[in-house]
Order: C-alpha cells, then structure tokens, then sequence
C-alpha cells in the first residue's frame, strides 16, 4: 500500500467506515496513482475478485462508475466490487468490495414472516412483516439539483403548446417519450415518462413540435427540503408520495415527542440511527439492552427516525423525534401478547406520545386490550399494523377502537396485493419495497403493513411536534380527515380514508385551536374537562 498527502486522514475515515459498515470487506481510496487501501479481498479460486477489482480500477480513472457481477468466496459469503469516481475531482475514486450476504438474510427474513414458507414453525403469534420485493423506481417522484439552486422532477417536463395536440398527435407523443401519465392544466401539459429524462424530453419537444415553452416541472421541493441521503433520490419513493418534504416546511419534529417502537430491537450503533434513539427496554430477557436480532426492528425504526440530510443512507420521516426502542419480539421474530402488553405499559410510563406496533394476531387478548386502554387513557397515540394475509379478517392490537390501523399501498397508490383490509382500518400508507436501515450498517427495502405503519406513527409524532396540546383524538382525527381518499370515495375497507398526506396533516395541525370557529367547540370542551379534573381531584 502506498499513501498519499493526507493519507492518515483518509485512512481514518476509511477505518471508520469499515467499523460502521461491516458488509465492506475491503477499500481502497484513490488519487491518481496512489492509494490508500484497507480490508482484504475475498478469497476465491480463480482470483475473480483480483480481477474485478482491477477492471474497476480502470473505469474509476476514466470517470466511469463500475458494477461488478455478484460472486461467492471460498467461505460462502456473496460479494460485489464497486467503483465510484469522484464527480468534482478527476483522478480520485473509492472501490469497495461489498459482502452481500444481507440479499439472502433479508429473502430468507422476508419469506418466513409473510408465510412464503411456513414460519413460525409452531405458536400461536404471529407477526406482520415483510415480503421480497424489487427496489426498482416504478416513477421518480424526487427532485433533482438543475444547477441553480431549483429543484425538478427528474423525468417531469411541463409543454404549453402552440396549438393543442389532437388525441392522435398525443397518443405519438406518449409513444415516443414512454409516457407513465399526462397532466392537464389549461393549455399546459405535464409529461412525466417512465425512461427519458427532462433534459432529453425538453430537446424532443422543442425539435419535434411548436410550443409557447418548455421547461423541467419545478415542483414543491425546496433546497432545505430535498435531503442529501444517499439513498434518498433513487429508492425513497414513499416520502415524496405522501408530501413529506412540503410538510417538513411546516414541522420537522421535536426530540421531545417520543415514539416507542415496539418490535424486535434496534441496532442502536447504526450509523443512521445514532443520535436519534432514547432509552429502550428489552422486556423479552430484562438483562439485556433491546438489540435487534432479526432486523425488523431497526427497519421500522429507521422508517421514523434515520438522520435526515447526513449524506449517509435513508432519510426518515422526521427530523428530530426520537425512537424508543421496546423489544417485545425475541429472535425468532414472534412475541407473547403478554409481552406485547408490558412494551405498551412500559412506553407509556416512559413518556411515549406514540407508540408503533408493526405486529399483529388474530386473536383478541383481554390482557393485551387493557395495556391497550391503559395507553389510550394516557392520551398515547397507538398505531398498528393491519396485516399482511390479504384478508378481511380483523387483526389485534390494530383492529381494537382505541388503536389507529393501517393499510399498505404501492408506489402507483394502490392497495398493496399484501395488505389485509375490512372496516376497522383507518387509512393507508406505503408498504411495498421502502428503503430503509438494517443490522449490520446496512440498508434493505422491504414490503408489508409493517412498512407501512411507521409512516403514519412518524406522522402522529410530527402532528404532535407542531401542535403539544392536541389529544390523541385530536391527532388520530387530523390524520383521517387530512389523508388523500383514494378507491370509493369516502371511507371504504381497503384504503380507510385514504393515503396519509404529511403536508395536509400538519397544516391542519397547526391551524387546529381556540383561534379556528370550526374546533371552538371542541376546545372549550377540554379546557372544562382539564378544569373539572383538576378541582375534582382536590
């Protein structure tokens, strides 16, 4: 290994994120001839990995990025080697050889707990989880930095014609650009293709027909707004979804709003996690801290909470709200309701606002429903998981009154082919294929209503960050009355009330008081109870 000026500098960051991210097996930072290099290369028979490795090295110097094809070492573990040129800075350029072995714990964990594969194998519990899924974007719905501070949706154009195309002319058009879905307004068209990108879009039609303007489809999302994660652009399609970024302008969170996360752990040295978890129990083996020995739990977590605008990973729906870690579920994934019950009383002691149970049963529990009540009356927001059995047959804790239930939807607003659904659910958020953190310092994108149960806690957690003195009906009735209605209009068991809406919610919630005529009443009505309360108690 040879070293560069600065090189114990570079070779301190690269230690750093060998220790955080153990799936990089090696590393090797470059600047022209020199390099700075850390780990050791798989071991293979043929020196496939050698081999890769210099073939990457020849692309990075060229400016190129490189992809090798997948292999196994000699010990079984699959790597990829990948090169990664610096964009502003020719000459330098980082390869990694990754361990992907993450592909077959997440197939294998993903599997077991939609019951791809019998799983559990005995017991009656049984927990709402995942399924594989492809991470490929259906539509991009980020923005992208246009060189000026502006921001615009990266296969978006916006095409006020000279003359308005016949239906012909436009069934070419979307030929031609791979159209996904055409908008309309007044004389102006917005284009949104599922492959061409808007600078190609934009010389199509200025080439190819008369047009008053053309330009990229400048959008909500402001510099502030439009995190630096490095997943965030090309696999977060969820936050965008929901109008997450436009909400974070209204409220991004306050560490003072806990959401208790009642799962099988966190991995609490995550590096998207850290800084953004407070206190947790283990109430499976009270010895032990609540680490997460299945995944799913630092999953859902990093849902809420991954550190936003860190250039590391995912972005979580808020900003500040911090994670209370509670392990119900040991490492087989499955829990007792009388375990599920102590995490409910325990958050709720501990001074959770919001309590997230990605986990279900079709069995009622009158143990289970009295942790349950107990929360509620403690005006703790409860949120959970309707299932992942497509079936209409009540889940529990999420079928009970005082819970909130949540459904799954996909990236084209429709019903997750997963999701359970019937009347007790109350809306739907995005449960197939989220981006989000893993053990191990690494990143997954699973499906299922556990996906999408964070979304709508992490919601409740911004609604009550940007307005305290709303209850948890308040809160769960802002969430409702603000979602997008999609399938029947009204309310109806696949969708509830329809698609959360972060933007709408918390513009709700911060208008909801004394000062609005439409709440006046209600308002009056708690400052009464408070008063009543607090002199009965005399």
């Amino acid at each position: 290994m040879s070293s560069t000026e600065g090189g114990k500098g570079k070779t301190g960051k690269i230690d750093q994120m060998m220790d955080t991210h153990k799936h990089m097996s090696y590393i090797s930072w470059l600047s022209g001839d020199r390099s700075v290099d850390r780990g050791t290369l798989p071991k293979t028979s043929d020196k496939i990995a050698e081999r890769y490795v210099t073939e990457a090295k020849t692309h990075v110097k060229q400016g190129h990025k490189y992809v090798s094809k997948a292999f196994v070492g000699e010990n079984g573990s699959r790597f990829i080697v990948l090169g990664v040129p610096d964009s502003k800075h020719q000459g330098i350029a980082v390869i990694g050889v990754i361990k992907q072995d993450i592909v077959t714990q997440v197939e294998r964990h993903q599997k077991r707990n939609l019951r791809l594969v019998p799983y559990p194998a005995e017991g009656n519990y049984r927990i709402e989880s995942v399924k594989p899924n492809s991470t490929t974007d259906i539509t991009v719905r980020t923005g992208e930095d246009n060189g000026n501070a502006s921001h615009y949706h990266v296969r978006d154009v916006v095409v006020h014609f000279a003359n308005k195309p016949s239906e012909q002319q436009m069934k070419q058009i979307k030929s031609k650009i791979n159209a996904h879905a055409v908008q309309q307004i007044g004389d102006t068209y917005v284009f949104r293709s599922k492959s061409m990108d808007a600078e190609k879009m934009i010389k199509y039609f200025r080439k190819s027909w008369k047009t008053e303007y053309v330009e990229p489809h400048y959008l909500y999302m402001t510099n502030e707004a439009a995190p630096n994660d490095a997943l965030y652009s090309e696999y977060q399609w969820n936050l965008p979804s929901i109008k997450t970024e436009l909400g974070w302008d209204i409220s991004k969170g306050n560490d003072h709003v806990l959401v208790a996360v009642l799962d099988t752990g966190v991995q609490a040295d995550h590096p998207d996690l850290k800084g953004k978890l407070s206190g947790g129990t283990n109430i499976v083996d009270s010895a032990a801290a609540p680490n997460d020995d299945v995944g799913h739990g630092t999953h859902v977590s990093g849902i809420i909470g991954a550190t936003v605008n860190n250039g590391e990973g995912v972005a979580g729906l808020s900003w500040y709200n911090k994670v209370m870690p509670v392990k119900v579920l040991d490492s087989s994934g499955a829990g007792s309701a009388y375990s599920v019950a102590q995490g409910i009383i325990w958050a709720t002691d501990h001074g959770a606002k919001v309590i997230n149970m990605s986990l279900g049963n079709y069995a009622q529990a009158d143990f289970l429903h009295d942790a349950v009540k107990y929360a509620y009356d403690h005006d703790v927001v409860l949120v959970a998981a309707s299932g992942n059995d497509n079936t209409e047959r009540p889940g529990y804790p999420a079928a009970y009154p005082e819970v909130f239930a949540v459904a799954a939807t996909d990236a084209k607003k429709q019903r997750a082919s997963f999701s359970n659904y019937g009347d007790y659910i109350d809306v739907a958020a995005p449960g197939d294929s989220i981006a989000s953190t893993y053990p191990g310092g690494q990143y997954a994108a699973l499906s299922g209503t556990s996906m999408a149960t964070p979304h709508v806690a992490a919601l409740a957690g911004l609604i009550r960050s940007v307005n305290p003195d709303l209850t948890n009906v308040e809160v769960m009735d802002i969430m409702r009355k603000s979602a997008e209605d999609l399938g029947e209009a009204g309310k109806d068991n696949y969708f509830g009330y329809g698609l959360i809406d972060i933007d709408t919610a918390l513009k709700a919630a911060s208008q909801y008081g004394a000062a609005s005529l439409q709440t006046y009443p209600m308002q009056v009505k708690k400052r009464l109870n408070a008063i009543t309360q607090k002199y009965s108690k005399q």
